[in-house]
């Protein structure tokens, strides 16, 4: 029984019902409801009968059904920004993506990559995966903003990759407060070197 003297899985059911269909969710959010156990059986009983789907461990989700379309589950991004979140770990764009995104290249990642102050880990996501990559902080710096997204791409293409013509491109991209706030940002000597001249 819970403090409020109510069973967990009652108290379960109903905040799970309270929540947005197709968004995905910490198992942690009801921690205070009841023991560890007694919430994880919980949330079991809620998967075995559909209420609930398992998108990682420790990470939840109400099914949505739409119509047509059938059913809809959260994107890998979402679910990979949660396992982040609740970790403390920073994401960053992948160099590969980030050049991409730049127009600096044209190939498509095989799968959804990230860089992590985490550790390398592959996450299953569906039929889908997803990978982690751990990098110094260096390199993720300014997370999620187009300074970010330039670092990714600098040390991805890295000493004999890294050029004035590719400087060039990203440097056009940035407005002028964030090219200031990259080139505040710590980088090699021969990234600067490069990043000054173009």
């Amino acid at each position: 029984m819970a403090p409020s003297g109510q069973p967990v899985s009652r108290l379960v059911a109903q905040k799970v019902r309270r929540l947005p269909k197709g968004r995905p969710f910490s198992i942690r959010l009801f921690a205070t409801l009841g023991s560890a156990n007694a919430v994880y059986k919980a949330f079991a009983q809620l998967v075995n009968r559909g209420e609930l789907v398992r998108a990682y461990p420790g990470i939840y989700m109400r099914p949505k059904r739409v119509q047509y379309v059938g059913w809809v589950f959260p994107s890998q991004k979402a679910t990979v920004d949660l396992i982040a979140k609740q970790s403390r770990h920073t994401l960053q764009m992948h160099g590969a993506n980030a050049v991409r995104r730049f127009g600096l290249s044209t190939q498509m990642p095989m799968v959804d990559i990230y860089y992590t102050s985490g550790a390398s880990r592959k996450i299953r996501h569906g039929k889908s995966e997803t990978w982690l990559v751990h990098a110094p902080p260096v390199a993720i710096q300014h997370p999620g903003t187009k300074v970010g997204m330039a670092l990714s791409a600098m040390f991805y293409l890295g000493k004999d990759g890294w050029d004035t013509s590719c400087a060039a491109v990203i440097k056009k991209a940035l407005s002028p407060d964030e090219l200031a706030t990259l080139m505040a940002c710590r980088m090699p000597k021969w990234m600067r070197a490069v990043l000054e001249t173009a």
